[in-house]
């Protein structure tokens, strides 16, 4: 069994803040407002030389008619049955809840290690006070922590490593993929047809999924880690506190992201939001494919796919080089073959060109089509090599590397698109004096 730790338990007893002491980095959104933790969140931590990945769930309320409360409900049995060992919180300062005592009946029922870490017991009497949770009757130890100071967590943590392998498969250098959009495009339920179970929570409520979540996925023996994320809209539409805070991670998911599948609408089409996703995706230097769902809702002809797809080159401009796939998440159309895409894109950011073939190939696209000369001064390309960048970076080597302009880059840049196969990857050339 994996080291995966899930903390669960009643809204508001410092989940979040647990575990974003737990994975060392402000990860989960916090919020006083019940209910902000939605999704399973996923984040890598380590204790006594043990890696384990903790789970931070939805706050578990019972009789409520919420949509999202259900939905929160389904993930928190979710996590549960994915973990190897159990975090339930409760609050010293509130003492013992009804919604404790509903939960520990759910608790009951699954048979792995519980803990019950007593929170805010930031002072002597709290500490006393946590010992009313022995009336749950789970017959598990409780340690009496602060969450926000750290106090008593060491303690806890020494007893949960007992539970853990001493190591796990690494996951920092699986590839990583991003799924990113507008709000209601079909992100969560393109992740969701893929691993054929509700992993993320779906609803049609645009703005549904907060945190970006990671999901595990392994296509033709190659593992990567998914990443779905909250919808990205315009800044003007932000209105939630919470909201902006989502932006902000499916920010950062794409700067830790090796391939970014950038879903649009097929009704909509492509909108200048989609736009600023794709070149935040470019000026970070990462894989990009445009997947555009919902196509079962357009009517076709026999030129409806090449009229939209040279529709979006031509707002594409520079960008043009990135794939396109016309995909229905509903009916299951084309979604492994976006998976497939993405990963060969991500074998063409990780591609080497060998020197000499470089050289010979490249080089007599120079000789076909030399840089102009500027103020009577021939400009002579004698040798290039890709750098050992994290992405394809090439050096062309020159007597006057200042006077090549823009055009002509961007003919070399396409020339190498063309031989070498880096459709959907930055390519970046740089010119430097021999």
């Amino acid at each position: 069994m994996s080291n995966i730790l899930a903390i669960v338990g009643r809204p508001n007893v410092g989940k979040s803040t647990l575990f974003n002491r737990l994975v060392e980095r402000r990860q989960a959104i916090m919020d006083n407002e019940s209910g902000v933790t939605r999704d399973r969140h996923y984040g890598h931590g380590e204790w006594n030389g043990k890696p384990f990945t903790a789970i931070d769930t939805g706050g578990y309320v019972e009789g409520s008619d919420d949509i999202f409360e259900e939905a929160i409900r389904r993930q928190v049995k979710e996590a549960l049955k994915e973990a190897s060992v159990i975090l339930f919180m409760v609050d010293c300062d509130t003492g013992l809840h009804g919604l404790d005592q509903n939960f520990a009946n759910v608790i009951r029922e699954i048979d792995k290690p519980v803990y019950l870490a007593a929170n805010k017991a930031d002072n002597r009497e709290r500490m006393l006070a946590a010992n009313e949770f022995y009336s749950l009757g789970l017959n598990a130890p409780i340690f009496p922590i602060a969450a926000i100071s750290g106090s008593g967590t060491g303690d806890l943590l020494d007893e949960v490593a007992n539970h853990f392998k001493d190591r796990e498969p690494d996951q920092n250098d699986l590839p990583k993929i991003s799924i990113l959009g507008r709000p209601n495009v079909g992100k969560s339920s393109f992740v969701n047809v893929l691993i054929g179970k509700e992993r993320s929570i779906v609803t049609n409520v645009a703005g549904t999924t907060r945190d970006a979540t990671d999901t595990r996925y392994n296509l033709y023996g190659k593992d990567f880690l998914l990443t779905d994320t909250a919808g990205i809209r315009r800044k003007s539409k932000v209105h939630e506190n919470i909201e902006f805070y989502s932006v902000m991670r499916a920010i950062r998911a794409i700067r830790d992201s090796d391939v970014c599948i950038v879903m649009i609408d097929a009704q909509i089409g492509l909108t200048s939001q989609d736009m600023n996703i794709i070149g935040l995706a470019d000026k970070h230097k990462k894989g990009i494919i445009l997947m555009v769902n919902k196509w079962d809702l357009i009517e076709k002809s026999s030129h409806t796919a090449n009229e939209f797809r040279e529709s979006i080159e031509n707002k594409l401009g520079h960008l043009s080089h990135v794939p396109i796939i016309f995909t229905s998440v509903m009916n299951k159309q084309r979604v492994m073959q976006t998976l497939e895409l993405a990963l060969n894109v991500y074998e063409n950011r990780l591609r080497k060109v060998p020197t000499s073939k470089l050289n010979e190939i490249i080089g007599k696209e120079i000789e076909s089509y030399p840089p102009p000369a500027v103020r009577g001064r021939y400009i002579k390309i004698k040798y290039m090599t890709q750098l050992p960048t994290q992405t394809p970076t090439f050096a062309f080597f020159c007597n006057f590397p200042q006077h090549i302009k823009e055009p002509y880059q961007r003919y070399l840049t396409n020339k190498l698109r063309k031989h070498f196969d880096f459709k959907g990857v930055p390519v970046k050339v740089v010119f430097r004096k021999k």
